[in-house]
């Protein structure tokens, strides 16, 4: 009797805000600017294991917006996950940790930056979707642009 491969695994654990930091530090004056601020954001994402077969991963998102050389505010999020994978190759398990994973979390995080600016005073800062396989592609590949919007 042949013994059948095991199937493979991959279930969410748990979700959470690993971390949060607002910071508002022109207030209360910046509150009296009418300029449209500019607005910079930078992401980064990694994954570490835990345990046999878990992982966790996080999703970290720097919002920083500035009139001139003031700063308005600036938020940072880092949404985490920890994730069961197990019974696929090492070749499978880091597309899933680096595509998938912060698939999952972007949609968390986008909420967490946006009610985290809206509970500062300010209008809501709605993320743009972005593209986790083609910034995946780009590390695998070495190259040191990422796509628009992100960075590693």
């Amino acid at each position: 009797m042949s013994q059948q491969p095991a199937q493979p695994v991959f279930s969410i654990e748990k979700l959470f805000v690993k971390d949060l930091s607002l910071e508002v530090p022109n207030a209360p004056r910046i509150y009296l600017e009418r300029e449209a601020p500019q607005v910079e954001i930078q992401m980064n994402n990694s994954a570490s294991p835990i345990d046999d077969g878990y992982f966790e991963v996080v999703l970290t998102v720097t919002v920083t917006a500035k009139i001139g050389d003031k700063t308005m505010f600036l938020v940072e999020v880092s949404q985490a996950g920890v994730f069961q994978i197990r019974n696929l190759p090492q070749t499978e398990i880091e597309p899933v940790l680096g595509v998938t994973c912060p698939n999952i979390l972007y949609p968390y995080v986008r909420e967490v930056v946006s009610d985290a600016v809206v509970r500062a005073g300010f209008p809501p800062v709605v993320l743009s979707p972005v593209n986790f396989e083609a910034i995946f592609h780009a590390r695998q590949q070495g190259q040191t642009q990422a796509p628009e919007g992100a960075t590693h």
